[in-house]
Order: structure tokens, then sequence, then C-alpha cells
């Protein structure tokens, strides 16, 4: 086999250990190294391309890059070891909680060669140069999905003598939830519970808009009290997530539920094999197998958190609680109701290849990649085929493998708490994320960004009665009645009229308000989340209300808003208030000499950090013109998120940013300052002028009538809680629900109503 010049004149690095490779399967499509023809590893910047005569990614990444080396990769399954008796060898015995990368040299044969493109895909001599090092680099490195999917879950979360050996304080009670708080601040959230003391407080501040002020570790510094518990995770099943402060470390508490007893919270204790069978049913009433469904828009999708339980055997007894909250259904749920829609499926499917052409980034990590990979694999069918196996009833059945999106889930959730990891999320929670993601990502293409019809204006109403506060009592022994009522039934106690309590101005005394929601224009789409959740003594407890679905169209056209009518007049606003500042910090700087205004205004600015951040600031402002004008107040309560607080604003612009801009940017991130810098530095291509034209004039949905809502998609949660059990997800489609239970997809009849979530209704015009 004849030389390559290209081996010699083209710069090849050996991978490091920070290198991401992608060897598995092609980055924007799912075919993979198991295909016949394999993929192809740029041998420059590890990029994997398939083989496809249509799409032919590998070829089309080379005339964009002009890198003409690839390592062709493919892979197939050897035959599994047997013993004498033709019985297959045992898994090995149970050992901790690690995720171990399965030796795959056990399981798989593999077969390389190297390519090159500037030759016309001639096959090269793979022993030239450089090239035994860069192959042998490739072939033992992980691959980048590999390292994502360890990354997500090899946490060697496990007990320490801390959690082990834990002494607590004699018993005590909790406040309620809803007036737990900080107890050195006002915070409501990020809380964390010392299992010695019962002291409750805020975390960190963290990246993805997680409030905090490290009260928490100021307590462990105080008091070294180690083990702490965030509120907000204690599923029923006894779970949570457990801080060891002296270790560093996320740990296991073995004896939790004991623990939070200590406190008034009661968890309920379940079986291990309970957890780890949630799942729907996929047989009729008569127990007849659902019929599978295949092609285009049938694709299922591979639970991510499958292999976890599939490897179980690695995991000690004790810990296997956790893994039933290691999954990934609710991504998958999502995914197929939002790519049933048309809006998506037209930006992301057939202009897919036009966006490949002209994108310059690279493709792990660009989102609108992703996302047209991600259509391309549900919507083309060319990962839907029909595959026959044996079932445990000895008779022959037909399944589909379905695709894996470990680069799609890396991409999505980098960088947030939650959603970068391997554990069971809420689904409504990570469709949020997922929208603002992909309005971020569109807002600066041509394209349209799909997202906008979800978003529609309300109105929000507050009408003074001017009567006499009247308490209702609830009497004592009611037991909550699970009788079923319909989706309208929902909306129309959604947005009936709330008896407020309110301290009117006008009538300068406390009176009952009227307080309801209407809508100002409608969404093309309407997403709608039931509150099937509820929190009793910071436990999460599941309503199994059976809400039955609409047969035909939901008319909205009661729901909407008319803004102020004949003979009414607007009440007046709420007294401002000046921002609150520390108090201590506030005296230690008045101490230096500096004048109280200034002090708090420095202390605003910087969020109340500490006594030197405030004091950088003064130093910082000296010079600024209205450095002691009066400090600008705010609403005292329900700061709108269309107005951003003119302290948050004013600290934006300290960053060098335009008022027009930090506007603009804080009320695409619900007046997130961390998250609305990010926003600015992805839309450093906007004008000034257009923010502030579209400051004063953005719209979304319109408010023609009738408006008539269908239900297309239906999202069910089965479990105890968020934190643990399964989602699934049902389409309509031609009056036919499809049913996507993972990569199980079949006919079926329709959604199990007391299971349903999360809805997206379909205006029809």
């Amino acid at each position: 086999m004849a030389a390559c010049e290209h081996v010699l004149n083209t710069k090849l690095t050996p991978p490091d250990r920070n290198t991401q490779i992608h060897k598995e399967e092609c980055t924007q499509c799912f075919d993979s190294q198991d295909l016949p023809q394999g993929i192809d590893v740029c041998l420059s910047c590890f990029n994997a391309g398939c083989l496809d005569n249509d799409r032919h990614h590998a070829k089309l990444h080379y005339q964009k890059t002009n890198h003409p080396l690839t390592l062709n990769i493919r892979r197939t399954v050897k035959e599994k070891r047997k013993r004498a008796n033709d019985e297959e060898e045992p898994p090995l015995k149970i050992s901790k909680l690690a995720i171990v990368p399965e030796a795959e040299e056990d399981k798989y044969e593999y077969f390389t060669k190297v390519k090159c493109y500037s030759c016309g895909e001639s096959e090269i001599d793979k022993t030239s140069g450089i090239l035994p090092i860069i192959i042998d680099s490739v072939m033992t490195s992980l691959s980048a999905s590999k390292k994502s999917e360890i990354q997500a879950w090899e946490q060697e979360i496990v007990t320490c003598d801390h959690t082990r050996q834990l002494v607590q304080d004699p018993k005590t009670l909790l406040e309620s939830q809803s007036l737990a708080h900080c107890n050195d601040c006002d915070l409501k959230e990020n809380l964390w519970l010392c299992l010695t003391c019962g002291n409750l407080g805020c975390g960190r501040q963290q990246f993805g808009g997680i409030t905090g002020n490290s009260h928490g570790v100021a307590h462990y510094e105080k008091t070294k009290h180690p083990v702490s518990c965030k509120l907000g995770t204690i599923t029923p099943e006894g779970t949570a997530d457990i801080f060891c402060y002296q270790c560093g470390e996320s740990r296991l508490d073995p004896l939790l539920g004991q623990h939070l007893s200590n406190f008034g919270i009661n968890v309920a204790s379940q079986e291990l094999e309970q957890n780890l069978k949630f799942d729907f049913s996929m047989v009729t009433e008569d127990g007849r197998q659902l019929d599978p469904l295949f092609g285009p828009g049938h694709t299922g999708i591979k639970n991510l958190g499958n292999r976890v339980e599939k490897q179980k055997n690695i995991y000690t007894y004790t810990n296997l609680l956790a893994l039933a909250s290691w999954k990934s259904c609710y991504m998958a749920s999502v995914l197929q109701s939002i790519f049933s829609l048309d809006e998506f499926k037209q930006r992301y499917f057939p202009n897919a290849t036009e966006h490949f052409v002209t994108c310059t980034n690279n493709p792990a990590e660009c989102l609108q990649c992703q996302m047209a990979k991600m259509a391309d694999g549900l919507l083309s069918g060319r990962y839907s085929n029909p595959v026959k196996y044996i079932g445990d009833d000895g008779k022959e059945q037909t399944k589909q493998e379905g695709i894996k999106p470990v680069m799609f889930k890396s991409l999505v959730g980098k960088g947030h708490e939650e959603f970068s990891t391997m554990r069971q999320q809420d689904a409504f929670e990570f469709f949020q994320h997922m929208v603002t993601k992909i309005e971020r990502n569109e807002h600066a293409t041509t394209g349209g960004d799909p997202t906008r019809i979800f978003k529609f204006k309300s109105q929000q109403r507050l009408q003074c009665t001017a009567r006499k506060i009247e308490n209702a009592e609830k009497k004592e022994g009611e037991e909550d009645q699970y009788e079923p009522i319909s989706l309208a039934e929902c909306l129309d106690a959604f947005s009936a009229d709330n008896m407020v309590e309110y301290n009117c101005h006008i009538c300068q005394k406390t009176t009952v308000a009227l307080s309801n929601t209407r809508f100002l224009t409608f969404p093309e789409v309407l997403a709608v989340q039931m509150r099937r959740f509820e929190y009793v003594n910071y436990v999460p407890r599941k309503l199994g209300v059976p809400v039955i679905p609409p047969s035909g169209p939901i008319n909205f056209d009661k729901y909407i808003g008319r803004g102020l009518q004949e003979g009414e007049k607007l009440l007046p606003e709420e007294q401002a208030s000046e921002p609150q500042v520390n108090g201590a910090v506030l005296n230690e700087l008045l101490l230096m000499g500096f004048p109280e205004i200034r002090c708090k205004k420095a202390l605003i600015a910087t969020d109340n950090r500490d006594a030197e951040t405030a004091l950088n600031w003064i130093f910082g402002h000296m010079d600024d013109p209205d450095i002691d004008a009066p400090i600008q107040t705010s609403k005292a309560a329900g700061q709108s998120a269309s107005e951003p607080p003119e302290a948050v604003v004013a600290n934006m612009m300290d960053m060098g940013f335009s008022r027009a801009r930090a506007i603009k940017a804080l009320k695409e991130t619900n007046n997130n300052a961390e998250r609305a810098v990010e926003w600015l530095f992805n839309h450093t291509e906007e004008s000034d002028e257009s923010m502030e034209t579209e400051n004063a004039t953005q719209q979304f949905g319109d408010s023609t009538l009738p408006a008539n809502y269908v239900l297309q998609c239906v999202i069910s949660h089965k479990g105890t809680s968020v934190h643990c059990g399964h989602y699934v997800a049902h389409v309509q489609e031609d009056g036919q629900w499809v049913f996507f239970n993972d990569e199980k997809v079949v006919a079926t009849s329709g959604p199990t109503h007391s299971e349903a979530y999360f809805y997206l209704l379909r205006r029809v015009r």
C-alpha cells in the first residue's frame, strides 16, 4: 500500500486526556460505528462523520476544514462466553458505587483503517509516520460521549464516618415549609438542613440562577456540625442530597429517615424492587401486546439510566435505592412531544443539511446542530427499524433499538446543577430549561425561533371589594377526594376569582380583594402543567386525581382579559420601599466614615456580599455625579419580570453595558443578572436601537377570537415524586394516540388520566 504525502504534510497531534474524541457516532446524525461502513474519525480534530451516500457528514467535514486524514472505525459484537453447559457466565458480584467502563475489548471486535480524503478517500498505510501513535491514542481513549456519561454519574457517593456516626441534638420540630427560610437571611430556596441541630442555612450561589449566601457553610465553620441535607430533594423513598462539610463531598446517609424524624420529617419506606420497576402497561385490557410502530416520527429514545440498572452488579445493596432515580426519561418524553409540533419539525428537519453546510462551530457544541440531529433521528425513520427477539414468554416479539442522545443531553445540560447529572428530573422544568436554551440560541438566527409558539401575554387582575375579611375554617378529619374532573374544570378553577387579603391604599384598611389571571394574547401552543405534587412536611406527595382530557376542542374565549373596564379606576401602585441592606455590614462601613447613602448604594449594587466588595464599589464610584442622589425605590412586593429592579440594571451598567441592553437581557433571563450577562455575550450583534424598540414593542401571541385548542401531547408520570419514577409521552396523530415509552413506540387508546402531568394544547383555527 503506497504511502500518502498528506501524512507528512498534515500536522497531527495525539489527543490528551482533555481532548473530546467523537468515535462512537457521527456528530450530525445517529449513524454509528456499528454500521457495516463504520464511521470516520478526523485525525486532526477528532470529529466523527458518517459515510451515508446521501449525507456523508465525514466528507462534509473535510470540505469545510480541509482535514484530509480519518480513521475509519467499525465494530461487531463478539459472542458471549458460555460455560460448558451452554449457559452464560454470571455477572460480577456487587462491590461499590461507581460507574465502571465496560471492558469493550471483551464485548466488541474492532476493525480500523486510515483514509485520505485529499486522495479521493483512498485507504493508506496506517503504519506511516506518527499514525500508529495517533490511532492507538484514539482507540484507547474514552470517547466524548463516554466521558460525558461517566462524568454525569460517576460520583463515588458513599457513606462516611460522619453520616454513620452522626450525633443529633434533642428532638425539635421545624417550621412549616411555607414559613421556612434561612436562619441568617430571607432566602426560602437552596436551603440546607443541619442534621445535628436543625439549623437552616442557604447554600452557595451557583451557575444557572440558583441563589445563595453560603450561610450553610458559615454555620459549619462556626459549629463544626458536619452533615446537611438539602430541603426539596427529600423523597418518600428516604433519599436526598446529603453533603458532608468535613469531608467536602456529597455523601449517602444510611439512617436518613431516622435523622429526619428528629425534626418531625417522616419519610415512607418502600421496597427497592418497586422503585426499580416503575413502568406503564404495554398490553391491552385483554392481555394483548400493544401494536409496535415503526418509521418516520416513531423512533424511540433509549433511557440513558438503563445502563445503570443493567450494571447494578457494581453497586452495594444499601445504595440501590438511588438507582430508581437515575434516568433520562424526563428528557425523552419532552423531546418526543416538541418534535411532534410542526414548528419544530419545519425548523430543524428539512433545513438540517443547509445549516450543516454553513455552520462553522464544532457540531457537538452547536445547539442548532444537535437539534437538527435530534430531528433527523426522530423524524427520518432511519433508526426505527423492527428487530426480532425472544421475549420472556419464549415467543418471538418485535422491538426497535431507538436512539441514544448522549451528545444532546451533554450539551443542553452543560453547566446546570441538575440537568448535567444522570438523576431523574422534573419533565416540565426540563421543558422550560430547554425552551430557554433554544430561545437564546435562535435569537440571532434568521430561521425563526420555534419557541415563540409557547409565548403569550397575561393579565393579572386585583379588584378591591372593600369587604371585611372572613376566614373559612377547614373541617377536621377531611380527606382528599380523588374524584375524576375534566381538564376544562381545571382551567376554570385556575382562572376563577380568588379571595385574597389586601391592604387597600384607597380604603385605608385591610379588606378582601378578588384576584384572577386572564389571557391578553393566546399562544399557538399552550403548555399546561398539572400540580400533581405537593409537599407535606418537606416530603413530596403525589396527587393521583384523574383528569379527563377533552374529546374535542376547548374554547378559551371566556379566559380572555378585557383590561380596564368603563367605570373602573386603577388601584394606586403599592408604596415603594428602599431595597434592604445588610445592617451589620452597613455599620461596619459607617464606622469607616463614609456617608450612609453611599454605603447603602454600595451594598445594593454588590448584593450585600461583604464590606470589602462594597468598599471597592465606593472607591470606584466616588466621582459619579449621582453618588449622593436619593436611592431609587422599588415596589415592596412582586416586582414584575418585565420591569427589572433598578439596582440590578445599574449594576450591569457598571459592567459597561448600556441601559437598553441591560434591560433587554434581564427581561430575557427573568431578572437573573448572571444569566443576563451570559445572554448579552451571546447577542453582541444586536444594536442598542433594536433592543430599545423590542423592549417597547415585543408582542407574543394574538387576541383574536375564537380561541379553540385541542390536546396534542400528554406527558405522564408514574411514581411518588419528581425525584424518582418514570415519564412517558402520548402524542395524538390524526386522531390516533401514539405512546412513547423510552425506546418502545406503540399505538394506544390514550393517556392514563390519573398519571397525566404536562399537556401541550394546539390552537386550531
